[in-house]
């Protein structure tokens, strides 16, 4: 689609809209796993591929193209299927400011509305201030018009000369012979991220996972994508950046943007407060998690999904795809689920992974997670990228939350743990048994008072900077970093671990 633009040194084209659109959104590195999409202040940025068809006229020729990204990065662009000579980022937007700015020492046509009886009035005003409160002068004299309380509103005769109503991208072709052309035009653009979501279900013996995942993708910008062709990347990309990378003007972040009063008065709406959870344990009994404190019923993930995202490798990265066309909105968020896995195997672990500051004796806190290894066999072997987990299980007629937890970026064949609680049923407890001048052996006796047997775990640094251990009277599990005692501890029984600390010099 397009239209002649008004003549002038060289015929200007405006293309109004892509033909086809593709939104490829990559992960703000610098966000945590735990972080939350806040749209005021998307970090990510997106790669935006835009099929066009123009008509050109011979020579030399402008062309605007009218609905790019209001993020746009200019110096990204590349433009296939044209000779182009220069390009030009058009950042004066047709915006409540830039009318302002215009029409400042101008007249205008006030109109005001009567809460009374409904009825309209005009009268002719000229504006006098437009940049710290509209400020406007009629036969009465001066007034803020925002700050009454009334419904005043401001009728402006034209659009100035220069402004557009969308954020445009306007490129000059080389002198050329003319005709009706498919152009593509790519560019980065700010103000996008998206994040996984995973949900999970527990089996009612814990040994097993029902996973789903939502890939959620976010947009902050001012331009939708209609019908575009959706896209994740997962990993992290090596992207260097200053603070013009934005090529957004203020005007551009908030088309409706309010004024404040005259004199200058901030107004803003106070968020609801956050009401901090109440305290939850989680323990194993009788082969099922339960919770108390906290619990909330989660919504059935039972149904088929019509679409879901299908993953593809990029090199060190994974592209999620939707497979059908999808509406990138601006301002908006859109989920898509992209992982369906009804049976994830993996054991429930109880584990002790001390800090140096819990090297003192006495009873230890322990975590509770679910662990399994992202393998084919284990019913994944797919590609996690990094996200929050709500964890469910299923009690009587309803289902509880029993905890939440976070998953880094995994591979296949990785192991995966879901730290998602602390234990209650489940006791480690360290006492020292003899000490010399520079040494002391330890014993941790780990208590199970379940009706079944549970898995435990402990960690023990191998390189610390003031103590070392050794002398272990269980086996021990060699692994990156540190050593690992894992022993089954039968149902309402103990188990029991001696070693030797000694300190460096």
């Amino acid at each position: 689609m397009f239209l002649f633009g008004v003549a002038s040194a060289q015929p200007v084209i405006t293309s109004g809209a892509p033909d086809k659109v593709g939104v490829t959104i990559y992960r703000d590195p610098n966000r945590s796993i735990d972080g939350t999409l806040n749209l005021e202040n998307l970090q990510g940025f997106a790669l935006i591929s835009e099929t066009r068809t123009v008509d050109l006229p011979p020579g030399v020729v402008t062309i605007r193209f009218e609905g790019v990204a209001s993020g746009i990065v200019p110096q990204s662009a590349l433009i296939f299927g044209a000779a182009i000579r220069e390009k030009n980022r058009d950042a004066a937007l047709l915006s409540e400011r830039s009318l302002l700015d215009a029409f400042t020492g101008q007249r205008v046509t006030l109109r005001r509305n009567d809460p009374a009886t409904g009825a309209f009035t005009e009268e002719i005003a000229t504006i006098r201030s437009g940049t710290a409160g509209v400020v406007v002068q009629t036969a009465k004299g001066f007034e803020p018009i925002y700050c009454s309380g009334l419904s005043n509103d401001l009728i402006f005769p034209n659009a100035p000369t220069g402004l557009s109503a969308k954020p445009t991208l306007s490129m000059t072709t080389k002198d050329q012979p003319g005709g009706r052309r498919t152009i593509t035009l790519v560019y980065l653009s700010q103000r996008f991220d998206w994040q996984a979501n995973y949900v999970g279900e527990f089996s009612a013996d814990a040994s097993e996972l029902n996973l789903f995942a939502w890939l959620t993708m976010a947009s902050s910008d001012d331009t939708s994508f209609v019908d575009a062709q959706a896209a994740a990347i997962a990993g992290k990309v090596n992207r260097e950046g200053g603070e013009d990378d934005n090529g957004a003007s203020d005007e551009e972040q908030a088309l409706d943007r309010r004024y404040n009063c005259w004199p200058s008065r901030e107004m803003m709406l106070a968020p609801p407060p956050v009401m901090a959870p109440a305290p939850m344990e989680v323990g194993l009994a009788d082969g099922d998690i339960v919770v108390t404190a906290m619990r909330r019923e989660a919504l059935s993930q039972s149904a088929p999904m019509a679409v879901t995202a299908v993953n593809e490798n990029l090199g060190d990265l994974k592209l999620y795809r939707i497979p059908v066309p999808v509406t990138v909105a601006a301002r908006a968020q859109k989920q898509v689920a992209f992982l369906v896995k009804p049976r994830v195997k993996g054991a429930m672990i109880y584990r002790l992974k001390w800090g140096r500051s819990e090297w003192s004796s006495g009873l230890r806190s322990l975590d509770l997670l679910f662990r399994f290894k992202n393998s084919k066999a284990n019913g994944l072997g797919e590609p996690l990228p990094a996200g929050k987990v709500a964890l469910f299980q299923q009690g009587g007629e309803q289902r509880f939350l029993v905890g939440e937890a976070s998953i880094a970026d995994k591979t296949n064949d990785e192991d995966v743990d879901l730290v998602f609680g602390s234990a209650s049923n489940v006791t480690a407890d360290q006492l020292t048994q003899s000490r010399g001048d520079k040494w002391r052996v330890e014993r941790l006796t780990v208590s199970n008072a379940n009706p079944t047997p549970i898995r435990f775990e402990a960690e023990f640094p191998v390189a610390d900077e003031s103590t070392t251990f050794s002398k272990f009277t269980g086996k021990m599990l060699a692994r990156p970093g540190k050593l690992v005692w894992t022993v089954t501890v039968p149902a309402n029984g103990t188990a029991k671990l001696d070693w030797r600390e000694t300190d460096k010099d």
